[in-house]
């Protein structure tokens, strides 16, 4: 391998003195060093645009966590109620057979005041089995119709009493399996969070200013894709107008002359329905502007993004489940050029962001952690970001 080695520079030299070649090179050197020094630090840091992709694959990650924390709340609140509500019904059932075993104490003790060869009523109560006390004593034979039927009753009651118990604890581990879901979701969501603001924090002024700088430009495009998109909307809508006159005017090509010229036909009702609870939707959405997003909030004072789309088609009277991978399945898939205000539109292949479509392209969503709800462009993450559009109701 060749040398890279400078060639040694000539010159005189005079007594501890440096002739200026050979200063200027010790300068140079020196100034090398340092400049070596000051970067080294910086080598091993991300770009502004690693830093950029980092910090967005971190909220996204932490949106999907969200989704599972959730998921995971949902079901924990429904196991509660559950649990809650078999312990209510384990205790008055135990009450109920109690005051059966107390009943059935009774007809032992009136048996053996009749004469039977049987102990005290004391062994009827501690019997593992009523049944085989009765069986082994040969008493069921001697019991009257409706001793008969509290004997029967009660063995219904303590079968049932002991499934419900088992059914009861099984629930209870139930719960505490989705208790642990929730807390590891909520961990995962808090620690995706504080990567995400560390690698912030560490980004300079001049950064920090490029980083906004990077983000206007985006909206710019955003804001431009968007318009494109109203135009298609608008020559679709146009298209389909031209094709309902026509098929109008067919149907009516057999009328006679006298009844007048066909016009555009009204809306159907479905239509008119679906206008008026997407108005009202709408109208709830644009009232939470400029509230904070907050991971796992349905609001009033802030929200995740699945739940301001739930809060905003509940106040239209319509349920949506509260994740984005379930309210995806909560009605008709409809194209992007088709989009009606109300519909709800989805983000990524994983699904785990969700909008409000007001119609020109743009949204009403809770975007990210440290934003707040707000109107924006469908294309705010590029059109690649885009995954379905739904019409829920």
């Amino acid at each position: 391998m060749a040398s890279h080695r400078k060639p040694r520079t000539t010159g005189t030299r005079a007594a501890g003195i440096r002739t200026p070649a050979l200063a200027t090179a010790a300068l140079t050197s020196v100034a090398l060093l340092s400049q070596t020094a000051n970067a080294a630090p910086s080598d091993d840091r991300p770009s502004l645009q690693e830093v950029e992709k980092k910090v967005d694959d971190l909220y996204r990650q932490a949106e999907s966590a969200t989704d599972k924390y959730n998921a995971a709340k949902e079901r924990t609140a429904e196991q509660r109620k559950r649990v809650d509500a078999l312990l209510d019904d384990v205790a008055r059932r135990t009450q109920n057979l109690n005051e059966a075993r107390e009943e059935l104490g009774s007809y032992a003790a009136a048996q053996y005041r009749t004469g039977a060869s049987v102990p005290d009523t004391a062994t009827f109560l501690l019997a593992d089995s009523p049944q085989d006390y009765f069986d082994q004593k040969q008493l069921m034979s001697r019991l009257t119709g409706r001793q008969k039927e509290a004997v029967d009753d009660y063995f219904t009651q303590q079968s049932e009493t002991m499934r419900k118990r088992q059914e009861a604890t099984d629930s209870l581990e139930t719960l505490t399996d989705a208790q642990n879901d929730l807390k590891t979701a909520k961990a995962t969501v808090q620690k995706k969070l504080a990567d995400a603001r560390d690698l912030l924090s560490e980004l300079t002024a001049e950064e920090k200013a490029r980083l906004a700088a990077i983000e206007r430009r985006k909206q710019e495009e955003a804001t431009r894709k968007a318009a494109e998109l109203a135009e298609r909307q608008a020559r679709e809508r146009q298209r389909q107008e031209a094709a309902r006159r026509q098929e109008s005017a067919s149907s009516d090509s057999g009328s006679s002359a006298s009844s007048p010229s066909s016009s555009s036909p009204a809306p159907s009702a479905s239509d008119s329905s679906y206008g008026t609870k997407a108005g009202k939707a709408l109208a709830f959405a644009r009232a939470q502007i400029g509230k904070p997003y907050v991971w796992g909030a349905t609001g009033p004072g802030s929200y995740d993004c699945s739940g301001l789309t739930q809060a905003a088609w509940k106040a239209a009277g319509v349920t949506l489940p509260r994740t984005t991978y379930d309210q995806v399945n909560a009605g008709t898939t409809v194209p992007l050029s088709q989009a009606r205000p109300g519909d709800l539109v989805f983000f990524y292949d994983d699904v785990t962001h969700v909008g409000l479509y007001i119609g020109d392209g743009m949204m009403i969503h809770a975007p990210k952690p440290g934003a707040y709800v707000r109107k924006e462009s469908v294309y705010y993450d590029g059109e690649s970001s885009i995954h379905s559009v739904v019409r829920p109701a």
